[in-house]
């Protein structure tokens, strides 16, 4: 058992070793454009690391279906490249200082420079289709990136409300989480050739991690530590957005705490961050949040019960196990 997802990056059988290296050649090489400053913003957010999830889980996927070619690297730089430009035009929305425990690319680079950058990253991941030339994977690409829009500006109109429901919380992150995650799935299982029932599971293992992970990343923005999560803790309290922990709070807690979130939430008044992260912490809010995504864990666990046994399923399997306990 590894201790940690960069542990077992570090520990990859063979081919999916050299697969996460031809990944990064692959990627950096797609970078390269004549006009020098795609370039600098692109590998700046890119070079700072991440995990890689979203891409490893198309190579394991496609390796664990039984796949031996190469397209499957391009699709997971697709998976990539669309994850990136969804975070350079997050972090302009959110103004966000950090990114992966580095200054982000907006407050570096600018703005206008952050939103071009990941436009051109969004062009060049269906360029990348292209080569793929395969019809329903271009479909799930394409239903895919409309979905995450979509979910990032329903969170858009719900910031600053706090009559937000959890059914509302769960769309917005099936749209702009899980259904990246579901796309990496489905497309290593797509690109295997597999069984309709064997892409409707991968489908579904990558959406039930997605939406692990969310609650995950939701949780941690109120139990976590800045110094590990690569970006400030309370970053969502800050900006306004009503996540699950605090969704619990407003529904649970008592009504001197429902006051102060609807005066930080909706009117803005400063100096209840602090009070509001205690309260979330006090409450059986954060043990709620992890409940729901152990649940969501044991449905990934299921869906990959039907692959063939092989190492990669194992490494799947572990996968799960640490998006369940990560601490950033």
């Amino acid at each position: 058992m590894f201790a940690s997802v960069h542990h077992l990056l570090e520990n990859l059988p063979d081919p999916l070793a050299q697969d996460m290296n031809s990944l990064d050649l692959l990627v950096y090489g797609q970078l390269r454009s004549e006009v020098s400053l795609i370039t600098e913003v692109a590998g700046h957010i890119i070079s700072a690391g991440g995990k890689r999830i979203r891409p490893l889980l198309v190579l394991l996927t496609a390796r664990a279906l039984g796949y031996d070619g190469q397209q499957h690297l391009t699709l997971a730089a697709i998976i990539e490249f669309i994850h990136t430009a969804s975070l350079l035009h997050d972090d302009v929305v959110d103004e966000a200082p950090l990114r992966r425990g580095v200054e982000s690319a907006n407050i570096r680079f600018g703005n206008a420079a952050s939103v071009l950058v990941g436009d051109f990253l969004h062009t060049r991941a269906f360029q990348l289709m292209l080569e793929v030339n395969n019809l329903e994977i271009m479909h799930v690409l394409a239903q895919t990136t409309n979905a995450i829009a979509e979910g990032e500006i329903m969170q858009l109109m719900k910031t600053r409300q706090t009559d937000i429901s959890e059914a509302d919380y769960y769309r917005i992150i099936d749209a702009k989480t899980a259904r990246l995650f579901e796309a990496a799935c489905t497309l290593g299982a797509l690109i295997s050739s597999a069984p309709e029932e064997t892409v409707h599971a991968a489908g579904k293992l990558g959406k039930s991690l997605g939406v692990a992970f969310q609650l995950t990343d939701d949780h941690l923005d109120y139990a976590g530590q800045t110094d590990q999560l690569g970006k400030n803790t309370g970053n969502d309290l800050r900006e306004g957005k009503m996540t699950l922990p605090l969704i619990f709070l407003m529904q649970h807690g008592t009504q001197s705490e429902k006051k102060i979130i609807r005066e930080h939430i909706e009117e803005g008044i400063p100096g209840h961050t602090e009070a509001i992260i205690e309260a979330v912490k006090k409450s059986h809010a954060l043990q709620y949040t992890h409940d729901i995504a152990l649940d969501h864990i044991a449905a990934a666990y299921s869906a990959a019960e039907g692959f063939p046994v092989s190492p990669y399923k194992n490494i799947l399997m572990d996968l799960c196990s640490f998006l369940a306990r990560r601490k950033h």
